[in-house]
């Protein structure tokens, strides 16, 4: 009776170890880190601080990107930005002077209250590097992304006269209202990025900053005289997006086997 047990226990574990042994391997297939060149389109909304705060309310960001990824993740880009659809903070009078009447209103070429829209334009151009942090094994082109840049930042008040009425700011007179500014600009954004295994089907958004510092780029502004070629600081803070059209891509893929 003992050995009919013993024998009956080792065709059990020897069945049971059959079945472990005839499980089927399973694969994964992992995307491994690539190189790839995209072009990318961005938009951001950001926040002034600094110098650009006594003028500019939040604006609208919108521009491409050119970015290349090397296989350990390190990435190198070029990108355009047009900043727009930033109300004016401050008064009028401040940027009109005595264009601006007692009431408040803009006194076109008839003596009539004129329509005047004001808003801030501004312009970056800029290259920097980077580098994307895998946080899953299986998505080595995604992750944390980190970027520098360093560019050159232009600011300005825009003023649109559809009905071409105001002769004070007709032409080349808009310069010595406009208050442009240029100089260095840095950047710095931090966010993540995510390569699909469809590609077309990639993006990225996070934080972003820009720290500025400009003078002016007009000798004279009808308001307050001559210029000076004093520096003054800015900054602007945003959320930023991303979509990415790869246009480059070494595919490579690496498969996984485990039991």
């Amino acid at each position: 009776m003992k050995i009919l047990k013993i024998s009956i226990l080792s065709l059990f574990l020897l069945s049971l170890s059959g079945l472990f042994a005839q499980r089927p391997v399973q694969r994964e297939q992992v995307d491994s880190a690539t190189t790839i060149f995209w072009l990318d389109a961005n938009l951001s909304y950001q926040i002034p601080f600094g110098e650009l705060y006594k003028t500019f309310k939040p604006n609208f960001n919108l521009g491409p990107g050119f970015t290349f990824k090397t296989a350990s993740n390190w990435t190198t880009h070029v990108r355009f930005n047009y900043l727009f659809g930033s109300s004016i903070r401050c008064d009028i009078k401040d940027i009109l002077g005595n264009m601006v009447n007692s009431n408040g209103d803009i006194i076109d070429g008839y003596g009539m209250k004129g329509t005047l829209g004001v808003e801030g334009r501004y312009w970056y151009i800029a290259a920097g590097g980077g580098k994307i942090i895998p946080v899953l094994p299986n998505k080595r082109n995604s992750g944390i992304w980190l970027s520098a840049d360093i560019g050159y930042f232009v600011h300005k008040i825009h003023f649109t006269d559809n009905d071409h009425l105001i002769d004070q700011l007709d032409g080349d007179y808009k310069k010595g209202y406009d208050q442009r500014s240029a100089g260095l600009c840095l950047s710095q954004f931090i966010g993540f990025i995510h390569i699909g295994k469809v590609r077309v089907a990639s993006f990225y958004g996070g934080i972003e900053i820009y720290e500025m510092w400009t003078t002016p780029t007009r000798n004279y502004n009808f308001v307050y005289g001559p210029t000076t070629n004093q520096k003054k600081f800015s900054a602007l803070l945003g959320f930023k997006i991303g979509w990415i059209v790869p246009l480059y891509e070494q595919k490579k893929t690496q498969n996984l086997y485990y039991n």
